[in-house]
């Protein structure tokens, strides 16, 4: 049974700007396939660019944080937001950053019991609070994850991804967007040898 990518209509590829439809070639190239998030935000293109202007901008820079302790955060937070999508699809390249093909599931239940050093049990603390309560931030949950070596960039960063993710676990819930199939083994299984 082929379930719908969202509740809203997934243009054609050939019908997008040229920019978008580049840019979802190059994933498919590298990815093997299109993630569904591709082709559901492409239904707006000029919000399609904003929201992937910023998740690069956060994703894909050099810093403090690793790109698997960014996968952890979006994973962390979109467990606690209930979002299937990035749950599921973040959780894939959790694990294949993380070289650890139980630590993205761990992480989306109760990351305080994931296989995750003390330092990311506290990076996920301060996140989570931002994803859920961020009005109650105080000068102690700084703090805690200053005392893990986190600078304030990577403060700064910590709680950017976890508004940002919050929005994105937001319109894939409003959008119903499902998880391509693919993201289920990824990591979890070794690549055959070529």
């Amino acid at each position: 049974m082929s379930l719908p990518a969202s509740r809203w209509p997934v243009p054609a590829l050939d019908g997008l700007p040229d920019d978008i439809r580049s840019r979802i070639l190059a994933v498919q190239e590298k990815a093997g396939f299109v993630p569904n998030v591709f082709l559901t935000l492409a239904h707006r293109p000029d919000e399609f660019r904003a929201f992937f202007a910023y998740h690069d901008a956060l994703m894909e820079k050099e810093g403090g944080l690793t790109k698997a302790e960014r996968e952890m955060i979006v994973v962390a937070t979109s467990g606690a937001n209930d979002c299937t999508y990035c749950v599921v699809a973040h959780g894939a390249i959790l694990r294949i950053y993380a070289k650890n093909p139980r630590v993205a599931d761990q992480v989306a239940v109760n990351y305080r019991k994931a296989e995750i050093a003390p330092r990311q049990q506290a990076m996920l603390a301060f996140a989570l609070k931002v994803a859920t309560d961020s009005a109650a931030l105080a000068d102690a949950d700084y703090d805690a994850v200053r005392a893990h070596g986190y600078s304030d960039e990577d403060l700064w960063d910590i709680g950017a991804i976890a508004a940002f993710f919050a929005l994105s676990n937001r319109m894939a819930n409003l959008i119903a967007m499902r998880p391509n199939d693919e993201f289920y083994l990824m990591g979890r299984v070794p690549k055959p040898k070529a």
